[in-house]
């Protein structure tokens, strides 16, 4: 008896020393906010976020591929994982769906590249965003583990499916089938013109997912994803899909008792339910400030609360109804957009400026390679991630100095863009009318651009100017130590 309380108690100690072993590993970071229609000045659903990484991110316009019949893709993660897995190989469907997405090399040894989501040609935006499992379900992952990770699953969704449910059912799909490769849970945001969704995966090898709607009069900050009490027989419940040993496997571990009349709190049983800041306040403040207008989303993703060194990117999409694909839009800062414009891309863009395509600057292996023949001519442009890094970094230097007047300026350029774009949709659907599809495209690919570049330019004449004032005001300060970076999240941050 005491020999099997003391392996019991082993049991225990291990359990909690790989799940905080894990949580200082990994990152705790990433956001979406879905805002519903009714809430917004528009009428439209908004969306928004960023994924939180260290390494390199690009912007890339992925084109509808097709496939032979038989083709297969491999998902997965290898043994360098902090969670370790094993690659497997899934059918591919025969034709995927164009999408605009946010690229990036690195992130807890899973394989590169990878992808939080984007915009696809169907109107469906997607966000990825981490979410906690229970200690105890960190420990009872398989090792190997098996199936799709979160990147995978992002990008199938942005090449498959259509609206914010059909994503939703794909992604539980593939967990019944194949499993589900965790770096110890995950959650996805989906949106559509007309819904959200919000699925959270568990870690353990169980296939543990569910999933909530978030209707027209919701409002959601994923800091991390979250999911309250749910129906028992959540299956009968149009609001909600998950996994069928969802409620069954909580009861057979005893982390839920029916007979105690408790509702089932899916974050509260199955994560870690400590709550996050500022992701409560987001929620109340963006309900207080009601209706939401596209300017007030980006203000929020911009959030110095949110928008910080760690942000590798921000996006925004209203999801608008009725407009051609050609014209459905995803809004995008090349980094953190707390220093960095948000620039318009529509799903009929042909090409992105080199200078927010891939660059070798934070991209993961580059340090220990020289630049091949092929890839110099790229290497020559200017990387705008590393431009407006440069701006962040002296601007969150002395931030009470320099923050407004950079906020104030980029706003301005963003509010001019916005101001255009009802005359954007209406010239392209002009030519696309009168027959000139590719005029059409090559107008709507030339205007992003050129905002892409004056983007660029109003970060030249702010860093220019914030560079010589910091010298002048402050001087360059030495640092104190030689520590350059670390794993933890001491990052830069503008407050």
């Amino acid at each position: 008896m005491k020999r099997q309380k003391f392996n019991n108690l082993l049991t225990s100690i291990t359990t909690i020393i790989v799940f905080f072993v894990l949580s200082a590993t990994n990152s705790k970071a990433s956001y979406a906010i879905y805002v519903g229609k009714n809430l917004t000045k528009s009428g439209n659903v908004l969306i928004g976020g960023s994924g939180d990484e260290v390494s390199s991110h690009w912007l890339e316009i992925v084109d509808r591929q097709k496939y032979s019949p038989g083709t297969m893709m491999r998902v997965g993660v290898d043994e360098t994982a902090y969670m370790p897995g094993v690659f497997i190989d899934i059918p591919q469907v025969q034709e995927t769906f164009r999408y605009l997405t946010m690229n990036y090399s690195d992130y807890e040894g899973f394989p590169a590249p990878l992808t939080n989501g984007g915009l696809n040609e169907y109107n469906l935006a997607a966000r990825d965003v981490w979410a906690d499992s229970r200690p105890e379900l960190i420990a009872m992952t398989p090792k190997p583990q098996k199936g799709p990770n979160y990147s995978d699953l992002s990008r199938i969704v942005m090449e498959r499916a259509k609206s914010a449910r059909e994503a939703v059912e794909i992604v539980g799909r593939l967990i019944d089938q194949y499993g589900y490769s965790s770096y110890g849970g995950n959650s996805h945001m989906f949106a559509d013109e007309n819904e959200g969704w919000v699925l959270l995966n568990f870690a353990g090898g169980k296939g543990l997912w569910i999933a909530e709607r978030l209707g027209p009069d919701d409002i959601r900050v994923s800091y991390p994803g979250d999911i309250g009490d749910i129906p028992l027989n959540f299956k009968n419940n149009p609001n909600y899909m998950g996994s069928d040993n969802f409620i069954d496997f909580a009861i057979e571990q005893g982390w839920y008792d029916p007979s105690s009349g408790e509702a089932f709190n899916v974050t509260k049983i199955y994560g870690t339910p400590e709550v996050r800041y500022p992701r409560d306040e987001l929620e109340g403040e963006l309900r207080q400030a009601a209706p939401i207008s596209l300017r007030k989303m980006m203000a929020t993703v911009r959030d110095t609360r949110l928008s910080k060194d760690a942000t590798g990117y921000g996006q925004v999409a209203e999801i608008r109804p009725d407009i051609r694909p050609e014209n459905r839009t995803l809004w995008v800062a090349a980094t953190g957009s707390v220093t960095t414009p948000f620039i318009p891309y529509r799903i009929g863009v042909q090409n992105i400026p080199p200078e927010f395509g891939k660059h070798r600057y934070l991209t993961k292996g580059e340090a220990s390679r020289y630049v091949t023949k092929d890839w110099q001519i790229r290497e020559a442009t200017e990387f705008a991630g590393r431009t407006f890094k440069r701006l962040m970094y002296y601007t969150c230097d002395h931030p009470d100095k320099f923050l407004p007047e950079v906020t104030e300026a980029l706003t301005a350029f963003e509010g001019r863009l916005i101001d255009e774009q009802q005359a954007v949709d209406k010239t392209s659907d002009i030519l696309i009318d009168k027959g000139e599809e590719k005029l059409a495209l090559k107008y709507l690919t030339d205007y992003s651009n050129n905002a892409a570049h004056a983007a660029l330019e109003l970060g030249h004449a702010l860093l220019v100017s914030i560079e010589a004032r910091t010298k002048v005001l402050f001087g360059i300060r030495k640092p104190e130590t030689d520590e350059i970076s670390r794993l933890d999240y001491q990052m830069v941050k503008c407050q």
